[in-house]
């Protein structure tokens, strides 16, 4: 576990077409550069899911970078990967919300989700991934990765859009044309600049029409207030710690630091994002394996452990649930650039943006219908990433050993279906979609004739770009060419 860094092409830019491996790096100032790039990358997703979630962005930032050093000392520096804020609990914690769960219960479930990713992990790494593939082929995997991003459409229909519905409309669109009409690294950070137009809208908006009238989850009611409001951004302090959760005047909560709370149920509602998450990281190893010309499949189990080892120290103290970002492995395949120094460069400089509540008071204060442009697109995209995993793995659908099992899953989710076992305990959305869906899956197999019997298939899902081999991959630079 080293903490250096070989220094090649004498520190200055790579020759067009030439690679910087995870254990080498440019001069500190370009490698500081770049990890300012990673911090762009990651941030718009990693404070909008908490202030989706109702956690504290802030704390979230924070958390992120501490989340990423731990990463990277676990896989020994081998993988580079960016540890955000996760978007699969999303729909977990907005059930739990609706059943009256707090701040401490929405963390307390997600870290132990999270102790059950870091466990799976461990069994990866000690059996191989020839076991994941069995339980959770990329029928199932696709199927739940679905459900829980269409589960999440009442939330937009009910939570954000109807705050400013002309807001959100105006974000939805402007996000859809900067994301295929932006070029490069814009049209990667598209999210992040849509929600950057959108406040600006809102304060225009506010300008020129005056107060907005309309639903405030906040009052649960009709209130007229303005769209974007500074108060709490003036009275926040420069420097300082996130303050500790409270309920302010109105009776609503406060996110910011806490210790988490448990409950049986609230944590049954978020274990099958632990799916999507084994899903999305070993799609993201593959990447950086196929960019890097090296193969990590030895560290696979390593890597999805050390992600539930992230989640767990950040919900620890009331922080978000992390992921390995795609975001950043984009800038990796743009730039070529692998060292993990700059990941390092990333996490410190998150962590410092985390020590200011001014920021976080800014983050907390976007409007509720900017939200609602942007939940619009990234819930569909959380969704539609599971058809996704389906096509990569060439899933057939005709089959319907495939197909049965996995629609009754899914409707049962987007429905937000519902099965009482006992009076106190009930399953019911995304919880019940997940379990039917792999349990009836199993059991179609189970009874079909052997020709019916699909075989599994490797599991791939990634950014877009990185998962075709390259006719020429990256060599190994002659050390005489090595600065």
């Amino acid at each position: 576990m080293a903490l250096s860094w070989k220094v090649v092409y004498g520190g200055r830019t790579p020759p067009p077409g030439a690679v910087v491996r995870p254990d080498e790096r440019l001069s500190w100032g370009r490698t500081i550069g770049l990890g300012a790039q990673h911090v762009v990358a990651m941030f718009g997703a990693t404070f909008v899911f908490p202030l989706i979630m109702g956690l504290n962005a802030q704390l979230a930032i924070m958390m992120s970078g501490v989340a990423t050093i731990c990463f990277l000392l676990i896989v020994k520096g081998v993988v580079p990967s960016y540890l955000g804020t996760s978007a699969s609990f999303v729909g977990g914690v907005a059930a739990i919300r609706a059943q009256g769960g707090d701040s401490a219960d929405v963390t307390g479930a997600i870290l132990v989700a999270g102790v059950v990713l870091a466990l799976c992990g461990v069994l990866i790494h000690y059996f191989g991934s020839g076991v994941l593939y069995k339980v959770l082929p990329p029928v199932v995997t696709g199927a739940v990765v679905m459900l829980i991003g269409f589960n999440l459409a009442p939330v937009v229909a009910n939570t954000y859009w109807p705050q400013d519905q002309w807001i959100a409309l105006i974000v939805m669109l402007a996000v859809i044309l900067m994301a295929v009409g932006l070029r490069g690294f814009l049209g990667r950070i598209a999210i992040f600049v849509g929600l950057v137009f959108g406040y600006v809208l809102s304060w225009l908006f506010d300008r020129m029409f005056g107060q907005i009238t309309s639903f405030d989850p906040a009052a649960g009611a009709e209130t007229t207030r303005w769209r974007v409001n500074f108060d709490g951004v003036r009275e926040a302090d420069w420097l300082g710690f996130p303050k500790e959760t409270f309920v302010n005047a109105q009776g609503a909560e406060v996110a910011g630091w806490h210790l988490p709370a448990f409950s049986a149920t609230f944590i049954l509602l978020v274990l099958p994002a632990v799916i999507a998450l084994i899903a999305e990281n070993t799609g993201h190893v593959k990447a950086v394996a196929e960019m890097t010309g090296k193969d990590l499949d030895p560290v696979m189990g390593k890597a999805i452990a050390a992600d539930g080892v992230g989640t767990v120290i950040a919900t620890s103290v009331g922080g978000s649930p992390t992921t390995t970002y795609a975001e950043n492995i984009g800038v990796m395949a743009a730039t070529r650039v692998y060292s993990t120094a700059a990941y390092y460069v990333a996490a410190l400089v998150a962590i410092l943006f985390g020590f200011s509540p001014k920021f976080g008071a800014l983050i907390a204060a976007t409007p509720g219908g900017v939200l609602g442009g942007i939940t619009v697109v990234l819930y569909g995209m959380i969704g539609l990433l599971g058809a996704r995993i389906w096509i990569e793995n060439r899933v057939d659908f005709a089959n319907p050993v495939n197909l049965v099992p996995v629609s009754a899953g899914i409707i049962i989710a987007i429905g937000d279906t519902s099965l009482e076992i006992t009076e106190d305990f009930v399953l019911s959305g995304i919880a019940l979609g997940t379990i039917v869906t792999i349990v009836a899956y199993h059991l179609a197999r189970a009874v079909a004739p052997p020709h019916l019997r699909e075989g599994g298939a490797v599991l791939t899902v990634g950014p877009p770009g990185v998962h075709e081999v390259d006719d020429d991959p990256p060599r190994e630079t002659p050390r005489d060419e090595r600065g």
